[in-house]
């Protein structure tokens, strides 16, 4: 477990936007109570609270991943329209205690779905 720092700093607001995630023309998920967490130099990414996300849609897939800041990941795909959006959604179920305000809560990859801050 790595701590954030100077060398790798990560922060996580509260975005004032409303943040809406789609596949097609299908909504993934709505919400005004995303966290942006904004990661060293990586794009700032929405997680969203799993209570404003379309649950029925999202598969568990196998796949995890190890962050050495935020820990293990997990995955989610998309199914909509009658399609597969594989591994769009990762989460952090239990982060490391520096990150706790991301547990459970979903970031989707903007290259996999559509998420667009309005209003």
């Amino acid at each position: 477990m790595k701590l954030p720092g100077p060398d790798h700093p990560i922060t996580i607001t509260p975005n004032p936007r409303r943040v809406r995630v789609t596949a097609g023309d299908v909504v993934i998920a709505d919400t005004t109570s995303a966290l942006t967490l904004k990661e060293a130099k990586y794009p700032a990414v929405q997680y969203v609270p799993r209570e404003d996300a379309d649950m029925a849609l999202l598969e568990r897939t196998d796949r995890t991943t190890h962050c050495p800041y935020k820990g293990d990941a997990s995955y989610y795909s998309v199914r909509a329209n009658g399609k597969t959006v594989d591994n769009a959604i990762w989460t952090y179920e239990t982060p490391f205690p520096a990150m706790a305000e991301i547990a459970g809560r979903l970031a989707f990859y903007p290259d996999k779905v559509k998420i667009e801050e309005v209003g």
